[in-house]
């Protein structure tokens, strides 16, 4: 789903990876999207996604963009997680958007077509 919100959609890069230090050592992080002005986390509407804005904010430290997180919502409304994860954000000024994963995957599904506009016959 992070895939197809991110490239379809947010038209960014999926799975950008970022080196940081802390003493000695260098770890890395990989932001879910990545655009050229935000850095996005994407997670479903469950308890993984709980660390979201904790995600942003720290890739939008490492990079200097604006952080956003964007739940994929499974079951149509807004669950304990997702109300966390949306009060916590706008705590704190970080956008948050929902998708909803049948609308994600009829895109994908039909992205084709917009591609192909103005090249068939009659066009």
């Amino acid at each position: 789903m992070a895939a197809i919100l991110c490239a379809l959609v947010l038209g960014g890069q999926t799975e950008v990876s970022h080196p940081y230090s802390v003493g000695y050592d260098l770890h890395r992080i990989r932001v879910d999207c990545e655009t050229a002005t935000h850095v996005v986390e994407v997670g479903l509407d469950k308890r993984s996604s709980l660390d979201s804005l904790q995600q942003a904010l720290f890739a939008a430290s490492l990079t200097g963009k604006t952080p956003m997180i964007a739940i994929v919502d499974t079951d149509g409304r807004e669950g304990p997680y997702e109300f966390r994860i949306r009060t916590a954000a706008e705590k704190v000024g970080v956008a948050y958007e929902v998708w909803h994963s049948d609308w994600l995957i009829r895109r994908q599904m039909t992205d084709w077509l917009r591609e192909n506009r103005g090249t068939g016959p009659g066009s």
